[in-house]
């Protein structure tokens, strides 16, 4: 990924609606990131939003926060926005919870609630 910020973008099955609703109530704030995202979540951001610059990667089960994991570990992501559900148990909540540890670790801005993001989102340089 080369040039430009990264924005990576994750949402939990419950979260989507509230992703997508997101990605279209802040389309000009996210159409300055290129943005990474987990499979699903990814598709429905551009099905919110189409203009905007989305690279999907795999499904969150499938491989996906590991993925999005690696980019932040390299310094490709520069912030995160996760829309965590967490009242439906995860068969892959050990990959989550690397995830947000790498985010920490590597002291990247990260949103896990709607109300965080839309705080975040306009504090963020592009």
């Amino acid at each position: 990924m080369a040039g430009g910020k990264c924005l990576a973008l994750i949402a939990h099955d419950q979260k989507k609606d509230d992703m997508a609703a997101f990605a279209r109530a802040n389309r000009d704030l996210l159409s300055r990131w290129k943005i990474v995202a987990t499979g699903t979540t990814g598709g429905r951001v551009l099905d919110a939003a189409p203009d905007l610059d989305v690279t999907r990667l795999k499904s969150g089960p499938l491989g996906g926060d590991q993925q999005i994991g690696a980019l932040i570990s390299t310094g490709e992501v520069d912030a995160l926005i996760f829309f965590v559900d967490p009242l439906t148990p995860m068969p892959h909540d050990v990959d989550v919870k690397a995830l947000m540890r790498l985010a920490i670790v590597y002291d990247i801005p990260m949103a896990l609630n709607h109300a965080t993001a839309i705080k975040l989102l306009p504090t963020l340089e592009a």
